[in-house]
This record gives structure tokens, C-alpha cells and sequence, in this order.
């Protein structure tokens, strides 16, 4: 099963609610308390999107966290890199040596070709998509199609 940590789903509800006002800044208590998830979680998603630098951190009176680019210049893919590395599917399409097996093994390129198609979808959908209420499928099927091109 495929599937991404809670802590990169937690990211995904806290971005969702920062593109509803994409310019204004929000302390990570006021995040915490629009989206329902714990403080210490919040402040620690915070943390690691400013590092990736999808959000940044304002000092001051009105300070706290803004995107730093619109939510739909912002893939899915980024998200989930900044919060868990690269993106693949198994080890062996991360970097050549994890896998004991790589040497005798025919299935290497194509979970490399099924990751990286994969990735090209995460990567047509932006964080505006994901905030929205459900785009067609077909709209999204077609932006995966032009970036394969």
C-alpha cells in the first residue's frame, strides 16, 4: 500500500487552510485551532515547510507563517518532499545501491517508470487542487498528460 505519514497529511490540512487567505500571515496557534490538530504538531509541520521554503516565518507583532508562493504554483510533490525526501515507490527508485537485489532484478526500470508517473501526477496537482472542492478527474488527467510531454 502507498501511503504518506501523518505528519505529511497534517501538512496538506495546514497549507489547505493557509491558501484560503494565501497573502495573510498566521501564527501557528491560530493554525492550530482553524484546522483542529495539536499545537506541538502544527508548530513542528511549521518548522519543516519554512525549511523547504513553501511557507515563511514573519517576525513580530503580526508575525507568524505565510506562503511564500500562490497555492497553485505549489505541487503536491513538493509537499511531500519536503516532508518525507524524495519521492518513490520502492528503494530501488531512489538511488542505485539500496537494493541487495538490483543486480538480478528485471523490475527495476519499470517501478522506476510507475514512480516517476506517479510522480508527474503529484506534481500536476497543485495546492490550490487539493484546497479546492474536488476538480474533474478528467481537468487532472490532462494536466498529467501535458507534463509527461
Amino acid at each position: 500500500m502507498l501511503r504518506i505519514s501523518k505528519l505529511t497529511d497534517y501538512a496538506t490540512v495546514v497549507l489547505a487552510e493557509m491558501a484560503a487567505a494565501p497573502g495573510e500571515c498566521r501564527s501557528a496557534a491560530q493554525l492550530a485551532e482553524a484546522t483542529r490538530l495539536e499545537p506541538p504538531t502544527v508548530a513542528k509541520v511549521l518548522k519543516t515547510l519554512a525549511r523547504a521554503g513553501l511557507i515563511e516565518s514573519v517576525r513580530g507583532v503580526n508575525g507568524g507563517y505565510r506562503l511564500v508562493t500562490a497555492p497553485a504554483e505549489v505541487s503536491v510533490a513538493a509537499i511531500i518532499r519536503a516532508m518525507e525526501g524524495p519521492i518513490a515507490l520502492t528503494e530501488c527508485g531512489l538511488e542505485p545501491g539500496l537494493c541487495a537485489r538490483e543486480h538480478d532484478c528485471s523490475l527495476r526500470g519499470n517501478w522506476r517508470r510507475i514512480g516517476e508517473t506517479v510522480e508527474r501526477a503529484l506534481d500536476a496537482m497543485s495546492l490550490a487542487d487539493l484546497a479546492a472542492p474536488r476538480a474533474p478527474a478528467i481537468e487532472l488527467v490532462a494536466r498529467v498528460e501535458r507534463a509527461s510531454s
